[in-house]
């Protein structure tokens, strides 16, 4: 396992792969609002410099590798996954 890599401070504390959290991913390339059904009800914010993210509640782990998968489907470069909170019900989407 890769020592250097740090979960974000929100996702730290309680952080438990198999409970609910919101994730940030960010994308290459613009995505249209449309596909927000597809990516799980996602919120679909485009950058002003050609880069895509999406804001989502995910139920675990695995909803999440489901979720990039999709990504990969759509041949879009993965720039980022942030964990922004462990607590879905606290945080608030952009």
């Amino acid at each position: 396992m890769n020592e250097d890599l740090q979960l974000p401070d929100a996702c730290v504390d309680e952080f438990n792969p198999n409970q609910p959290a919101i994730y940030e991913i960010r994308l290459r390339g613009l995505l249209g609002d449309q596909w927000a059904d597809w990516f799980a009800g996602a919120t679909i914010a485009q950058r002003d410099n050609g880069d895509t993210v999406l804001t989502c509640s995910l139920s675990d782990q695995a909803a999440l590798h489901g979720l990039l998968k999709k990504v990969r489907d759509l041949g879009m470069v993965l720039l980022a996954v942030n964990c922004i909170s462990s607590q879905p019900d606290s945080a608030s989407a952009e």
